[in-house]
């Protein structure tokens, strides 16, 4: 139960922190000063979120992520949201490919380099089916996670920063929702791929409750580093390295591997989402669909990275509030009609 539910749990961390969010760009979009409570309440509205969403996905044993859409929105409009998500995840993993452009232009390379060089190990993955997108998560964050937080430690060791915010100055408080929300429908879409494959309800609290502690300590760590280099931040298509702009070169590249592998594996779980709900329809091979979907993508690329995410990023987030709306209402409702049986 422990090794299955540590396994979903490095998928929903694996579909979160992508480009925008391992960047800092996205909790920058988001959060900023003023936001420790922002950021407690993300954490636990994601908790019950990844809970309910497990939950359904475990009951109705799902293969892609339509079911879960029709119990917490209804039929009608589970169809409009199906098509929301499809285009969600089509356009998020097109910011993934523009971030791993961006990444190697840090090192002078061509932008189309590192596109490239993350589409062709995003073909490979899913050769193994679905398997490999599970293996390839658990080998890979928990080496991110290690690598990300030792960074933002010891910086923020290095510049003496409080950890404790200060009570009185929340009005962010708001933003918890909308940073939620803009994070449902991939959760939706990548969750809902895999509830044939849980075998016990202890999968979905193990998950759930980790994902949500995890994400939410990184982001308050992540969150009070950017607030203190706040007037350097908007100088760097990647906020990141304006934290290791004092580090030397070898920490430099440390980092942009683990960003790397960060966009990488959002990468993956979003094609995840988008490749199990065409099977559904389409009678081919993952690696087949993954092929096709990734070939689309590559003109929107040119865009570029911080543009997508400014813009996209925060109208998905509005678009979303009502099916967070429903996932937090959902135990309250499912309780009260099996009270009614």
């Amino acid at each position: 139960m422990w090794k299955s539910g540590l396994k979903w749990m490095f998928l929903i961390i694996g579909t979160i922190i992508g480009a925008g969010y391992a960047s800092g760009r996205e909790l920058w979009q988001f959060f900023g000063n003023e936001s420790g409570l922002a950021i407690l309440l993300f954490s636990m509205l994601f908790t019950l979120c990844c809970f309910v969403i497990l939950s359904i996905s475990f009951e109705k044993q799902t293969a892609h992520y339509l079911p879960v859409l029709q119990v917490l929105v209804g039929k009608k409009l589970s169809y409009l949201y199906d098509g929301m998500i499809f285009i969600y995840l089509f356009t998020t993993t097109v910011v993934m490919l523009a971030g791993s452009g961006a990444t190697l232009e840090a090192f002078h390379f061509p932008n189309w380099w590192g596109i490239v060089v993350i589409i062709i190990p995003i073909i490979l993955v899913f050769i193994r089916d679905i398997d490999g997108v599970l293996s390839l998560n658990s080998f890979i964050l928990p080496l991110l996670i290690v690598g990300l937080l030792s960074v933002l430690l010891t910086f923020s060791i290095h510049e003496k920063l409080s950890f404790i915010p200060d009570i009185s100055k929340q009005r962010n408080w708001t933003a918890a929702f909308t940073f939620t929300a803009l994070n449902i429908l991939p959760l939706v879409a990548v969750l809902g791929a895999v509830g044939n494959q849980m075998k016990s309800k202890g999968e979905v609290w193990i998950a759930s409750l980790g994902s949500g502690l995890i994400l939410g300590a990184i982001s308050y760590i992540y969150n009070n580093s950017l607030i203190q280099i706040s007037d350097e931040v908007l100088l760097y298509e990647i906020p990141l390295f304006a934290i290791l702009r004092h580090y030397p070169y070898i920490m430099f590249v440390f980092i942009t591997i683990l960003l790397w592998l960060a966009i990488f594996t959002t990468a993956v779980s979003g094609t995840l989402g988008l490749v199990t709900r065409m099977r559904n329809r389409i009678d081919a091979p993952l690696w087949i669909l993954a092929v096709f979907i990734l070939i689309a993508m590559i003109p929107l690329t040119k865009i570029g990275f911080s543009t997508l995410i400014e813009y996209l990023y925060p109208l998905y987030g509005l678009l979303n509030l009502y099916i967070l709306s429903s996932l937090i209402v959902y135990p309250v409702i499912n309780r009260y009609k099996m009270g009614q049986k």
